[in-house]
């Protein structure tokens, strides 16, 4: 299929690629609400569609790409750029992972290796495309860090693991993994693939933490992104992958033409411009503040125990303690039906993966969600408890 290589600067008349040029299915108050939350099209001068949303999308989101590589480009880590050729942008972070496993994986044959407690997503992606799993668990929380020589092992002694999915921060751990161990194990003597660094959270590290643009220096290193977190942008359903040139190549030759829409696209510009960071960073400081609240006042809720991950996300991981101060999942559990039940607050139960015993991880919420929240777990543990 070829992508049309002219767009419609006014003069165009584009009938080449069966569109709709007489604009989308919607009605003038639609369009006018449309025009006023997102960017307008300049290039469409009859005023039908000011989103142009009767044409296709940009298949190359080259703008986009530029201004994200301008986020990142930090030079904290390394002197080279990343250019809009070092990028895939894609349906979250989700397409990203599963695109991974389509470039490098053979069905019935390859392998992925994770890192648990680590996102449930990467065990999802690897069982629809027929991808075995090598688990080397992280080592024991708190720290939840990589276990480097562990690692090291299992890429030596199988050659059918093609990729490593690394999540730093963690999630559900919320610890950030070491550049040293990162770095380790990119320079892996004998392996030949490809280690993927998921840094969905981030910006909730601190400066210069992401480790996209080694991506330039590396040839088998990808990094994820997305603008659902710290961007509260999760509706748009838009991920990042920095990679080398030539993974960032196949990346998007293997990607449905159109697979960011023009709304998603003029959003996420939005989301990323100086306004946008100035808005994220705002938000941010808002969210680290109650996260900072909530590790000093649940500290002395009767039955909260250990802190188990990390500080640098959005969200905390807690164990629920027994009546004999030891954590216990039948006491997390039963604390998390009972909160979202009688109470009306939901958190997630992640006592059954591996390290995270009797634990609750808990999302930053508002200042008055976070109020709410924290009186909901004192008296529900009281209950379940007794």
């Amino acid at each position: 299929m070829q992508n049309s290589d002219y767009k419609d600067d006014g003069t165009n008349i584009l009938l080449d690629a069966n569109e709709n040029a007489f604009g989308p299915s919607l009605d003038a108050a639609s369009i006018a609400a449309y025009s006023s939350s997102s960017q307008s099209n300049d290039n469409n001068s009859q005023g039908i569609d000011p989103l142009g949303l009767h044409r296709y999308p940009d298949p190359h989101q080259l703008d986009l790409k530029q201004l994200l590589c301008t986020l990142r480009n930090t030079h904290a880590h390394t002197e080279k750029t990343l250019t809009p050729a070092n990028l895939f942008v894609g349906v979250g972070s989700d397409e990203a992972i599963d695109a991974l496993l389509r470039c490098f994986c053979v069905p019935g044959k390859d392998r992925i290796l994770t890192c648990p407690p680590t996102y449930g997503m990467y065990a999802v992606s690897a069982q629809v495309n027929d991808v075995a799993i090598a688990k080397v668990p992280l080592l024991p929380a708190p720290t939840f860090g990589l276990d480097v020589p562990a690692i090291s092992a299992a890429l030596s002694a199988d050659p059918s693991i093609k990729i490593a999915y690394l999540c730093s921060p963690g999630n559900p751990t919320g610890s950030l993994l070491a550049k040293a161990d990162v770095v380790a194990l990119l320079n892996h003597p004998t392996w030949n693939g490809v280690i993927v660094l998921d840094e969905a959270y981030i910006d909730f590290a601190p400066d210069n933490a992401s480790l996209a643009e080694l991506v330039a220096e590396y040839p088998n290193l990808v990094v994820m992104q997305t603008l659902s977190k710290a961007f509260g942008m999760a509706g748009i359903r838009l991920g990042v992958a920095f990679a080398p040139a030539p993974i960032a190549t196949l990346l998007n030759s293997l990607k449905a033409p159109y697979n960011i829409s023009s709304p998603t696209s003029a959003l996420a510009h939005s989301a990323v411009s100086a306004q946008g960071l100035s808005v994220m960073e705002s938000n941010r400081a808002k969210i680290i503040a109650q996260r900072d609240r909530i590790i000093k006042e649940i500290a002395s809720i009767p039955g909260v125990g250990r802190l188990r991950g990390g500080t640098e996300s959005n969200f905390l991981l807690f164990e629920m303690l027994n009546a004999q101060g030891q954590p216990d999942n039948a006491v997390a559990l039963a604390a998390y039906e009972k909160l979202a039940e009688t109470k009306g607050v939901v958190v997630r139960f992640r006592g059954k993966e591996h390290g995270c015993l009797g634990c609750l991880r808990i999302t930053v919420g508002t200042e008055e969600e976070v109020t709410r929240f924290l009186a909901a777990l004192k008296k529900t543990l009281e209950e379940v408890r007794a």
